[in-house]
């Protein structure tokens, strides 16, 4: 190198080895592999199960899957008051108010609100062998995927959701009842609003009634 271009030559920087690329490569490696973590955990499939809807929020469209009915969306009932009731097989308390819904049910067309249960069972043939047990008429569907429990806030079930015409949650109450006595209907009429609902027919004279109703299995 002639001497005039030797004297330009930066000193005292040194020159990237092997090692030193091994190493840079390695950083861009991993900084990859974190911003690949991140763009993942940003997408909507790796979000939190949905928030609980509070009283007087408005409930999502949801599908619900059908047990003894077609699957539905949620929003298939609005434009009327919905009464939603979490169940499962194995809750006892369940099991005990499950003949009183079916027994406010059957007071239709006094009832202003369309009534249906959501199980939360993990096997759907459990839930199934519930409705043909108690040859249950109302919709019933199942919240495999625990949506419906998450965002009706089903900490503890049996629950009962009352919902308004346009989706508003209304009320959630906690534990079994008897859904077709005085006590519970006027509940009822007060949250829903509307003309005075009086109890129905007696147990035996309904289990008559209901005698030539099945679930549907699918």
């Amino acid at each position: 190198m002639p001497p005039a271009l030797r004297l330009l030559e930066p000193r005292g920087m040194p020159t990237l080895g092997r090692d030193s690329r091994r190493l840079s490569a390695a950083r861009a490696t991993v900084a990859g592999a974190f911003l690949v973590l991140a763009c993942a955990l940003a997408q909507p499939g790796a979000a939190d199960p949905p928030r609980e809807v509070p009283i007087g929020g408005r409930l999502p469209d949801i599908s619900l899957r059908g047990l003894n009915s077609p699957t539905r969306s949620l929003a298939q009932y609005r434009g009327r008051p919905l009464l939603i009731n979490v169940w499962a097989s194995w809750c006892g308390p369940c099991m005990e108010e499950m003949a009183s819904l079916e027994r406010l049910a059957w007071l239709e067309p006094r009832i202003p609100f369309a009534v249906i249960g959501i199980s939360t069972d993990d096997y759907r043939d459990r839930a199934l062998a519930v409705l043909r047990r108690t040859n249950a008429t109302i919709s019933h569907f199942i919240d495999h995927d625990l949506q419906m429990e998450s965002i009706l806030g089903a900490s503890h079930i049996p629950l009962t959701v009352l919902v308004d015409a346009d989706g508003r949650v209304l009320d959630k109450i906690y534990g079994a009842r008897q859904w077709d006595d005085s006590e519970s209907l006027q509940l009822l009429t007060r949250t829903f609003g509307g003309r005075r609902m009086a109890p129905g027919p007696s147990a035996p004279l309904l289990r008559s009634m209901r005698s030539g109703y099945a679930p549907a299995s699918d």
